[in-house]
């Protein structure tokens, strides 16, 4: 059996790493948030623009995304800067009164300083830090990990090298118990009768053709058309052709294996396996939902070179050509342009990519980590009220 070492967390979920992280509820704390960190080596700034004028739809993203983030496996404290009671903070206030979680919130108001607040905060984050520390690890089953699939930057190899050999590592993964969760929504349009027929059952299926049918009337009422917008200028560069072309590699990251379940962004699965989770193309959003729903891991193909990361979860890039690599080697973790040489199968290429999601559910550190790119974005649905 595959095994790992990680955090056991009070809700029975298992970590990979063991963030200590402050979050601001609402964006003009966003540079507070930035120095509140910077007076506690350690911790780490998980800096959102959301949290007021918003839509209910965009509210309720908010806030599960917010809550997925705090309450993460790999997170061992949370800190929540924010402004006053409103609605957010109350459900906020939900999530720090949950005894499954190490979490607090500070608030400003008139009867405290800024100097005071950061007084607070930086006390609350350094004794945090500490009892990190302390926590123990312990040996579990890779049946405990949640693997992200994304990829960001496609050129023409994405669909021949990285995103089949991300599909035969998922095919293992999966058969060994793990659970991987695809994204990018409109990374499949073109492509969707495709997954929808794995759907473990018709109820699956339709859900999966619905949250295409919605994302593309979505775009429509703006007076745009998805397919005509994709590929992008930069995929286009890259030497992919046409939407299909281009969704026909994306899921290819998925495998072959049954698709158990459809989750919206940010929601964490109730099944085992392979999952799809409706998210946006543009990477650092879809990076954040993956990560809010549990996700410990993410593996990410590129054939442009993006360096998008996360701030609490590591991400394992994957280069889709041997010039890629040859460039950006301090960025790439799996080189699958050895698959265009000859010099490696795609199934050899995916072993190499559950190796090194083993070695890094054991602590070693992915090139984003080691760069620290922290990128951080929720996907907002309508305009700002």
């Amino acid at each position: 059996m595959k095994t790992f070492r990680g955090y056991r967390r009070p809700n029975g979920s298992i970590g990979v790493r063991n963030h200590v992280i402050v979050i601001n509820i609402i964006s003009e704390l966003s540079s507070l948030t930035k120095k509140l960190a910077q007076l506690v080596p350690g911790v780490i700034p998980v800096v959102q623009q959301g949290g007021q004028a918003q839509f209910p739809e965009d509210l309720e993203q908010t806030i599960r995304t917010l809550k997925g983030t705090a309450g993460h496996p790999n997170v061992s404290a949370t800190l929540f800067l924010g402004m006053e009671k409103d609605e957010l903070a109350e459900e906020i206030t939900e999530l720090v009164h949950d005894e499954n979680h190490h979490v607090h919130a500070i608030y400003f108001d008139k009867g405290k300083s800024v100097s005071e607040v950061l007084e607070e905060g930086k006390h609350w984050l350094e004794n945090a830090i500490e009892r990190s520390k302390s926590e123990r690890m312990e040996t579990v089953n890779i049946t405990e990990l949640i693997v992200g699939l994304e990829c960001g930057g496609s050129d023409a190899w994405s669909g021949i090298t990285a995103n089949p050999a991300i599909g035969a590592f998922s095919d293992a993964f999966v058969g060994d118990g793990g659970t991987s969760i695809l994204a990018e929504t409109t990374e499949a349009i073109g492509a969707e009768h495709i997954l929808a027929n794995r759907a473990v059952n018709p109820d699956v299926g339709r859900k999966f053709l619905e949250i295409i049918k919605e994302y593309e009337e979505r775009i429509k009422a703006t007076g745009e058309d998805i397919r005509s917008a994709n590929p992008t200028p930069g995929n286009m560069a890259g030497g992919l052709t046409t939407l299909e072309e281009k969704s026909l590699g994306c899921i290819k990251k998925g495998g072959d294996e049954i698709l158990m379940e459809v989750v919206d962004y940010g929601e964490s699965p109730t099944k085992k396996g392979f999952i799809f989770m409706d998210t946006p193309g543009y990477d650092v959003e879809s990076v954040a939902g993956l990560s809010a729903g549990g996700a410990q891991i993410i593996l990410f193909s590129t054939g442009k070179g993006s360096p998008t990361g996360s701030p609490i979860v590591p991400v394992i890039k994957i280069g889709t050509n041997p010039k890629l690599y040859e460039i950006m080697s301090e960025h790439i973790d799996v080189n699958a342009g050895k698959i265009m040489e000859g010099l490696n199968t795609i199934e050899e290429i995916g072993e190499e990519i559950y190796r090194k999601v083993v070695e890094t559910a054991n602590g070693r550190t992915t090139a984003s980590e080691n760069h620290k790119n922290q990128e951080f974005a929720i996907w907002r649905l309508a305009e700002t009220i």
